[in-house]
Order: C-alpha cells, then structure tokens, then sequence
C-alpha cells in the first residue's frame, strides 16, 4: 500500500487551513512542513501551524519534516507531541533530524553541535522521547540530554510513530535501531544512493534484532509544473521509486501554481501510482 504525503509551505504567503482542507479533501494521506525557525522569510513556527491545521481538519496526519533536535529540549519535544497526537486523534508522524543549518543555530544563539553530537543527541533524543511515553518515572544519564525521576502523564494512546531524515553512516545507524521511519531527500541523497543507504539500515536493524520491514521508508520529492505536462510519465517515475522499496512519497510541489500542480497531482497522477 502506497500512501502520499504533501509539502505545505511555512511560509506565511500561504493559508495553512486552506491549504491542509484542500490536502484532505483531494486524499493525501498525511502533510508535512520543514523546520526552519530563522530566515529573512516570513514563516510561521513549525509546531503551532501543524496544531493549527490539525485543529481544522479530521482525517489527515500532520508532520513536521523534520523537527531539528537542538532547537528544543527532547523532554518538551515528549510532552508535545503526546498532546498534540492525544488531540488530533493519532494524527501525527514526529518527523525528528540532527539539525542542518548551523547558520540558524548561531542566529538564535544555540550551540552548533560537532556532526557527531548530533547523530548522538538524536539517538538520546528518541530514547528519552520513547521513555517518558512508556515508563512510570525516567531517569536517563545522556551525554548530551539527560531526565531524573522525570514521570510523564498521560501516557500516549498508541505508539507514536518517529521517521527520521537521515542521510550519514552513524545516522542512517540510529535510524534502523531506533526508528519507526525513514524519509531522506531525493537530491540531498542522490537516486543511485538511496538502495546503498536502505541497506545501511536493514543492517543496523538486523544487529538491533528488527528487520527493515519495521520501518517505513519514505521519501521527499520535488515536483516540478512541467513534469505534469505528461502525467503518465511522472506516475512511472514515482511507480520506480515505490519499487525501490519507498512505501510512502512526500510531495513538494515547486515553481508557480502550487494550488494546480497540487489539484492535478490527486487527480491525474496519484491513482496511477497505487
């Protein structure tokens, strides 16, 4: 089963409760906003216009794609999301990175961590997330992120899934040990990589005892207008990513007529992917 995710913008030229009620309407399965807190851009904050578009909306799931570790304290990052999930009716994917623009870490005058306290901070992140949802009261001594006696009420209904994008070795580690996902970015990880990287999960997967059939991989890609110029030719560009093994494709609309090129997509090019 093929499920499709959608880019909404954080900029604030765009309407995010139009845009979401457009998404569920035309049956994308879950929507997606990047986390990028500083710019000269206008935007919106990542996690109020996820609860934002959740909160006007029934069916659709909600993500941040994906959450930058060092901005916020893991233990927070727990509570949120369990309301958030609690609120929304199971609706969220906890999208969660190591950070990737150091420049926005030094504007908002946050530590920029070394490449490896952020592959390390993420593994603690996630252990102390899955912790405080599932154990009475956490204590957990990490290098970087650390819990004493922390309890957590109330527990979360259901396991909230984590997906990580995660695109080195040690990382792409920690995402088959830890992870319930896997979304990279077509580009930032070229196509004849990806099946490299896939196996560097199933790997770590295999020495943690769980197998690559527990965790979901998906996948974000550009879409361009004129790519809709021959539909049929998207739809087998996208039916040869699912058959490398990506059960789920984040779209990311670019270029002018997004509302269009959204529209066209659930209508024209979806149905012949699934």
């Amino acid at each position: 089963m093929i499920s499709f995710g959608l880019d909404i913008p954080a900029s604030t030229g765009v309407d995010p409760v139009a845009a979401v009620r457009a998404a569920e309407d035309l049956g994308y399965d879950f929507v997606s906003t990047a986390d990028h807190p500083s710019g000269t851009d206008p935007s919106h904050e990542v996690w109020t216009m996820l609860a934002w578009m959740a909160a006007h909306t029934s069916r659709i799931g909600v993500m941040p794609r994906v959450l930058g570790v060092p901005y916020r304290n893991p233990a927070m990052v727990a509570k949120m999301a369990e309301t958030l999930d609690r609120l929304s009716g199971g609706r969220l994917i906890l999208g969660l990175g190591g950070g990737h623009s150091d420049e926005e870490f030094r504007a908002f005058g946050i530590g920029v961590p070394s490449p490896r306290d952020k592959v390390d901070g993420l593994a603690e992140a996630i252990e102390i997330m899955r912790g405080l949802w599932t154990e009475p009261a956490l204590t957990y001594p990490g290098r970087l992120h650390h819990t004493e006696a922390a309890p957590m009420e109330p527990k979360p209904a259901r396991r909230i899934p984590i997906w990580l994008g995660t695109f080195g070795p040690r990382a792409l580690a920690v995402t088959g040990r830890l992870a319930d996902g896997w979304m990279p970015s077509l580009g930032y990880a070229p196509l004849d990589q990806l099946p490299v990287m896939r196996d560097r999960i199933a790997a770590a997967a295999d020495q943690a005892g769980r197998s690559i059939d527990d965790i979901t991989c998906a996948l974000n890609v550009e879409v361009r207008p004129a790519e809709l110029e021959e539909p049929g030719r998207l739809a087998e560009r996208l039916r040869d990513l699912t058959a490398m093994g990506f059960t789920v494709l984040n779209l990311k609309p670019t270029g002018p007529g997004r509302e269009e090129t959204v529209e066209r997509l659930a209508r024209e090019v979806l149905p012949e992917v699934i």
